[in-house]
């Protein structure tokens, strides 16, 4: 996902958060756990931890993951995701 996606999904849940809060707050996980993809590298890096760097490469995926699993999900018609649109 780009981070224009990433901006328009948390805004449509901003908007529509009072309607699927739980939704809003699997999104914020989401996006907490890519920041924290994100910002662990250097720290691994300098630790020279190299096993789990995979888990930042993990983490800095899990929105792209998500989005899709969402999107399918949907399609089937086991989960309503009203937020796609914003996609």
């Amino acid at each position: 996902m780009t981070l224009q996606q990433l901006t328009q999904v948390k805004h449509w849940l901003v908007l529509h958060g009072g309607r699927h809060p739980v939704e809003s707050q699997a999104w914020d996980l989401v996006l907490t756990c890519w920041v924290l993809g994100w910002i662990s590298v250097p720290g691994l890096m300098l630790l020279q931890a190299w096993v789990v760097l995979p888990l930042s490469l993990a983490a800095f995926l899990l929105p792209t993951w998500y989005a899709r699993a969402r999107r399918r999900l949907h399609r089937q018609g086991r989960l309503r995701c009203d937020w796609l649109t914003a996609l």
